[in-house]
């Protein structure tokens, strides 16, 4: 669309509340924004963008189409651009990574004798879940810190089930052996709710509340209990010791504040439990083009629409639609949260912390920015690169005698792994071993078939001068020659007294020389060392599946329902194979004949 037809369909944009959707020439969604009179929005783009931040006016230049939808008020435009965001994931918004990368604790509290464990997802199942942890060591710790001090059961559901004599934490007196003995299941539940307590920060009410029992315990010579209490009463009070006492109130809050340093945005999140500091994560963003307050605005909608937010947020700057926010809240979550920027008192230190720790963050970020890109500046030059490598590929081929034959595509943007754009190969038209073969499938497929994926800077291929020959057809048939460079890296061979694998280039007899820059050495070795790593993973998951099918598809009344369910209760075929009838019966996807079945092809009678 020219600016003449932006301009006139800008005069026909609506007056009214809604969310726009900027689109480059691909159709493709660059930003997603809402608005309470879209026209004078959308006006404001386009009106002034000699004006605008150089990030607005990259966004201005690259938008050939734009689109509104009109809602009824701002509260439904504020919804519609959450769930949209989330759908397109446009380029320039704050888009919050997926919450499976961020591990939490899981408490099932829908078994008589729940159990904690650590998980990836927060599902609508029943559980209660607590985090996100900022890491998954932190939540491994809270964990290991809950499991000593109460006890609670370690096996899952399954094991629980079948367990016939209490395992190993029973006898190290590290659980209290549910599965097998009899647990009086209120003393049980009184555990579970010291583990609330404690995982929802109230750890000193938690303290008092077992002192309490412990006087209690021995003013009735009750010593050994009280001496079990006591054992409880030291841990909790060793990991209070820990925390670091931030306010007073002994109030519940977060506290957000957000830094803006050339292309790089870092929001700082510091969780305070009890007036203790609970934990303190970062997030990074890049390209972002919405002012600090929208980017406050925007995590705000997008990590509480998971995580359980306290009673009180905190903010640096105070976003424009902070009454939208908290009354999204009372509608959605059920529960009154006050956002504030405080102008004085311990609130105000608090978002100077986490103004200070966002700062410290950012400045290491960018350093280890720089470290990257000056690495890729001197990849260029040893390489002779037309042009700087920030986005490399990276292909690998795995089979086993020609079967199951896969490739695995690993991206590398700014120095660093990309995880989002990896891909993965099934080998369709090779059915031996043929590297040469795959390797000419999995890069016409790539290139030919995926126009919407970007092109690479650098096309890196595991393999020596064949493989790198290979590529070079490709892309002449393809006619991408000239799109971008292409390098292939061999492993050296150590027959031949080689210290260092190899890179070779196009119009190069000799390998490309890096001994003097080990750096950049090593970063091509990562590179090719993680698509080969993921290539095999992929292969072995292959082979994994074709092998777990062809035993149960043989068998009669086991269809893919069942095979799903046995699957997913015992994980594998040779626990499939040690399970009791009993077992395989309390199924709901079994019945008795499919058992029988079962049970006679995987234990076949001796002869």
């Amino acid at each position: 669309m020219t600016a003449p037809d932006l301009k006139a369909k800008l005069a026909r944009s609506p007056e009214s509340p809604g969310v726009y959707l900027m689109q480059d020439n691909r159709g493709r969604v660059l930003y997603v924004g809402k608005a309470k009179h879209l026209k004078k929005r959308l006006a404001s783009y386009f009106a002034r963008a000699d004006q605008a931040d150089p990030k607005t006016r990259t966004l201005v230049a690259r938008i050939a189409n734009f689109e509104t939808i009109v809602t009824a008020s701002e509260k439904e435009a504020l919804l519609l651009e959450s769930n949209l965001i989330k759908r397109h994931r446009p380029r320039y918004n704050v888009v919050l990574k997926d919450d499976k990368r961020y591990p939490v604790l899981r408490l099932d509290i829908g078994h008589p004798f729940p159990n904690l464990t650590i998980g990836r997802k927060i599902l609508k199942d029943g559980a209660r879940y607590f985090g996100p942890y900022a890491s998954a060591q932190a939540a491994r710790e809270t964990l290991k810190i809950i499991n000593k001090t109460f006890k609670l059961r370690k096996c899952k559901n399954r094991e629980f089930n079948q367990r016939t004599r209490p395992c190993l934490h029973h006898q190290m007196n590290a659980c209290y052996g549910p599965c097998c003995l009899e647990v009086d299941q209120d003393f049980y539940a009184g555990l579970v709710d010291e583990v609330v307590l404690f995982l929802k920060g109230r750890t000193p009410d938690l303290i008092k509340r077992i002192r309490s029992e412990m006087t209690k315990a021995a003013a009735e010579l009750a010593f050994e209990q009280a001496a079990q209490l006591r054992d409880k009463l030291t841990a909790l009070e060793k990991s209070l010791e820990q925390q670091r006492a931030v306010a007073a109130d002994r109030g519940d809050r977060d506290i957000l504040s957000v830094v803006v340093e050339d292309n790089l945005i870092v929001l700082t999140l510091l969780s305070v439990r009890s007036g203790y500091l609970h934990g303190c994560r970062s997030f990074e963003f890049d390209e972002a083009v919405s002012a600090p307050a929208e980017i406050l605005s925007t995590f705000i909608r997008q990590y509480y629409d998971q995580a359980n937010p306290p009673a009180e947020i905190l903010v640096q700057y105070l976003p424009e639609d902070r009454d939208l926010l908290e009354d999204w809240f009372r509608s959605r979550r059920g529960q009154r949260v006050r956002i504030h920027c405080p102008q004085r008192g311990d609130k105000k230190r608090l978002v100077e912390m986490a103004t200070q720790n966002a700062d410290q963050t950012a400045r290491e970020k960018l350093a280890a920015r720089q470290t990257r890109a000056d690495m890729l500046r001197r990849l260029q030059k040893r390489l002779d690169l037309q042009r700087l490598p920030r986005r490399i590929e990276c292909f690998d081929n795995s089979n086993l005698g020609g079967s199951a034959a896969v490739a695995g595509m690993v991206v590398f943007v700014d120095g660093q792994a990309h995880k989002t754009d990896y891909r993965k190969f099934k080998i369709r038209s090779v059915q031996k071993p043929d590297d040469y073969g795959t390797m000419f499938e999995v890069l016409s497929r790539r290139f030919k078939h995926h126009p919407e994926w970007p092109l690479p800077d650098l096309l890196l291929v595991d393999g020596g001068k064949g493989q790198l020959n290979v590529a070079l057809a490709v892309l002449e048939a393809l006619d991408l020659a000239s799109a971008f460079e292409v390098a292939a890296i061999a492993k050296r061979d150590e027959r031949k007294g080689e210290a260092h694998d190899k890179i070779y280039r196009p119009l190069r007899s000799n390998p490309v020389n890096l001994e003097r820059d080990e750096a950049l050495r090593l970063y091509l070795e990562r590179i090719r060392d993680e698509a080969h790593r993921f290539a095999i993973q992929f292969h072995r998951q292959r082979r994994r599946r074709a092998a777990t099918a062809s035993i149960l598809d043989a068998i009669p009344d086991i269809g893919p329902r069942r095979r799903r369910a046995l699957l997913r209760a015992f994980g594998s075929i040779e626990k499939i194979r040690a399970a009791t009838p009993e077992t395989l019966n309390a199924l709901p996807e079994m019945n008795a004949k499919a058992v029988a079945n079962l049970i006679a092809r995987l234990n076949p009678p001796n002869p």
